[in-house]
Parts: structure tokens; sequence; C-alpha cells
């Protein structure tokens, strides 16, 4: 069979434009098509303007405080078309990263349309029929609405609409606990909006526990509220919605945020007609990132796992070293990080404790170091939050932490993780003083030093010391 292109890609997001850059570097004909905006959810309407959004309200929390460090700020005044013109320059920043333009001067095909699987090896797009030997599935993912009574009848807010809001809700309800939800409560209290969240399980609940319970003290000290409960109705019209739950409690406000997780995008790409198999939430996919048509991949949000950018940029990578080079590459995740973005962060990379204990038992040894021992931290007054090391003998199997810029600390957690480096180098490491990276070096230490300062070092300390006191 003679193919227009070497590989097709359906789907200009982190994990489409890793893959369709990737491949036309090193020299094949690659197709990337794109029906709506180039970037996809992160750069339009997830990371990129939330985490402007999570900047905006730091600003204003800052400000707020009467007195911090011996300085006293101007109190806060919020202009929210200020803070929408900056999130929206902050995506046009980014924009050209991500741009027709770019991605054409590395030797991508980029055509602006919706496609369908027509074929094995078929795609139809604008009225053309496109083939290729491999074709990429990275059609990403939309929000999860839940089938809540009445919740069609009202205007709501999701992460599509959310940044587009010409004014500043003086009361946002949000539906659900998780990322989005716990970063944009944060976000909208801290800008002067009455927040109040409604979650009928765990808050953030694939997190660390004492974590989350930081943030949750934090937020409600700020003035979120939270109310445990399953919404079960909404009522209401413009600007007065009304969402009654289980428990029985009304609340009323003027604009409602669903962020109750995200679904694949799998609908209307031809996919289930062609043999591709879905699972519950997803497209099927083996560690490969390949269909139940091996030739075909899907990578990122839209197929079964998880979803982060970070994860679809990894991903796209993956499937270049396949298609272009014939490497097989699987997917590891023993030190898959994340990250919520409040304030202060959760952030984690591999196994929790739960997990953790849940795995290894009593084999397990968890160190944990506090921030409020931290140097940096405690100079700088904000030393909330702490380092959770998990770890099995000598080798971190995960770690979670709860402090400002906990994010950043997770690099060589990650590194020990997966063995390029171990806990013996970073626990013996010269770093910068004083820093907040500190606490990672003290966790890794602190793996080693019962070995250091046990019974045999102590009986050689003793013999050399003897000897040295005979002469």
């Amino acid at each position: 069979m003679k193919y227009t292109h070497d590989v097709i890609v359906i789907g200009g997001g982190a994990a489409g434009l890793t893959a369709a850059g990737g491949c036309a570097l090193f020299g094949l004909k690659t197709a990337l098509i794109e029906g709506h905006k180039m970037g996809g959810e992160c750069l339009n309407n997830g990371c990129v303007p939330s985490k402007a959004l999570i900047a905006s309200a730091k600003r204003a929390a800052e400000a707020r405080e009467e007195m911090r460090a011996g300085v006293q700020l101007a109190a806060p005044r919020v202009e929210w078309s200020g803070v929408h013109r900056h999130v929206h320059d902050a995506i046009a920043h980014i924009a050209p990263h991500d741009s027709v333009e770019r991605f054409e001067e590395m030797g991508c095909e980029v055509i602006a349309d919706w496609a369908r699987l027509t074929g094995p090896n078929e795609v139809e797009v604008g009225g053309r029929k496109l083939t290729a030997p491999r074709i990429v599935i990275a059609t990403g993912s939309g929000p999860a609405v839940p089938p809540i009574e009445g919740l069609d009848g009202v205007p709501y807010l999701t992460n599509e609409n959310l940044f587009d809001l010409a004014e500043q809700p003086e009361h946002l309800v949000i539906i659900g606990g998780g990322v989005i939800g716990m970063e944009m409560a944060q976000s909208f209290c801290r800008l002067g909006s009455t927040v109040t969240v409604i979650e009928p399980g765990e808050l953030m609940g694939r997190d660390d526990r004492d974590s989350v319970a930081v943030v949750k003290q934090v937020m409600e000290a700020e003035g979120v509220r939270f109310i445990r409960g399953k919404a079960a109705k909404v009522s209401g019209r413009p600007g007065a919605i009304t969402v009654s739950t289980d428990g029985g409690e009304d609340v009323t406000g003027s604009h409602l945020l669903v962020a109750t997780g995200r679904k694949a995008r799998t609908a209307g790409y031809g996919l289930e007609e062609q043999g591709v198999a879905l699972g519950s939430n997803g497209i099927k996919v083996d560690a490969r990132r390949r269909t139940s048509l091996k030739h075909i991949y899907a990578i990122g949000d839209c197929r079964e796992g998880p979803r982060l950018t970070h994860v679809s940029g990894y991903e796209g990578s993956n499937v270049v070293l396949e298609i272009a080079l014939g490497l097989p590459t699987k997917v590891d995740w023993r030190a898959l990080p994340w990250c919520t973005y409040t304030e202060p962060e959760v952030a984690q990379v591999g196994l929790t404790e739960s997990e953790a204990r849940a795995k290894y038992g009593d084999k397990l040894r968890v160190v944990t170091e506090h921030f409020d021992h931290n140097e940096r931290a405690v100079a700088e007054g904000l030393d909330k939050g702490h380092l959770k090391m998990m770890l099995k003998g000598k080798k971190v199997v995960g770690a979670s932490i709860c402090g400002v810029n906990a994010g950043e600390l997770l690099l060589p957690i990650t590194q020990m993780i997966t063995g390029k480096a171990s806990t013996f180098d970073v626990g013996g490491a010269v770093i910068s003083y004083p820093t907040r990276a500190e606490i990672v070096k003290a966790a890794a230490f602190a793996a080693w030093e019962p070995t250091l300062f046990g019974k045999w070092p102590k009986r050689w300390v003793a013999f050399l010391a003897k000897i040295r006191r005979a002469f």
C-alpha cells in the first residue's frame, strides 16, 4: 500500500504536539490534525490560565496580610479586568510555542479540521483521505459533568469557560474538591469572592491525608467553606444558583463551577468502528501505549490512565522512539510526580504513605521532616508543611511534600526512586544554604543514619580513639 504519510497524529495538545514534532524532526512525513485550538487543554483552559490566576490571587493574599516580617502592605484592590488580562496575556505569550507556524517549521503538515478514522490505516479530514502505517490518537479529555438533577437548567462553569468570565463571581459554589476545585477555591477566595466547596468524599483524594489537612486548615482560615456531601439537585437562575446536598443543606451562589474530574474524548473519531477497544474512561492501551490495533497508539488524556500534562509529553516522546527509531518503550510510573498548586502546595511522587504501607507493610519506614525546622522556611516566616519520605530499606519508594513551592523539590526524589541517584548520594550532597531543598537532603540522610551511627561504626570509632589515646 502506498501511504500519504509516515505517521498521522490526531490532536494538537501536549501529547500530540510532542509526538508530531518529534517524528517530523526525525524526518518522517507527519500530518498533525487539530480541530480546535493548538496547545490543547493545558495552554487554553488548563495549566497555563489556572496558574496565571493563582499568581494574581497570591499577590492579593500577600497584600491582605496585616503585617508580616515587620512590613505592612497596602490593602489589595482587585481589578477583575486586570486579572482577566493577565490570564490571557499568559496564554498569548506561550501560544507561539504551540503554534501552527512552529510545527510547520519542524516539518509537520498541520491540518485545522476534525478527523475520523475510516479504515485501519486511513483518516478522513476536511474532505481528504490520509493514510499512514502508524496513527497516533491524542484527542485529550473534557470536563466530566455528573448527572445532577436540574444542572442542565442553569448556567454553570467548567474549566473550559471559567477563564472567560467577564465579571468576578460574588459567591462561587464549587462542586468537587479535587485539584481544579481546590486550586480555584483558594484563588477566587483570595481575590475577594465568597467560596463554598461541596465534596462527598475526601478532598484531593489521591494525595497524602496529612498534607491535605494542612491545606484545608489554611484555606478555611482564609475563608473557604467546605461542605461534606453530594450535590443532589441544582436550581435557580443566573446570579442566584442553589445547590442542594444529600445532607439537606442548600447553598446559593452567584456562580457555579463543576469540577468533578475529566472524561476522555473518544466519541466521533470512528474508533470503535475500526475496532479500537475502549475502557470505562478512555482508550485501552498496553504499556507501550498501543491500542487493540497495534499500529495505532493512544497517548495523553484520551486513554485510560493518569491525566497530567507532563505524562502526555512523556508518552509523546515514547511513541516518537517507537515510530521513528523502532525502540519499544514502556511507561514507568514508579516515579510519577504531580502537584496541586494551592498554597501551600501539595506534591507527590511515587507511592503515598497509605499505598506504600499496603504494599510493604512492616518493611516500610516513613521519614518525616518539617519545614519549621528548615532555616530558609523559618527565615521567610513560611514554615507550614512537611516532607514525608517512604523508604523500603534505603530505597525511596515515594514522597509527599506539603509546603511553599513543594513541586520544585520533587526532582531529586524522582531520581532516587528510579535509581539514577541514591539516598547516600543525595544525603551527602553539598547544596546551597539556606534553601528549602535541604529538607530533601535531610530526609535522604535519615535513610543512612541508623547505619552510620549504629553499633559497628561506633565500635570502630571507639577502637580508633583508644589507639590515639595510647600514643
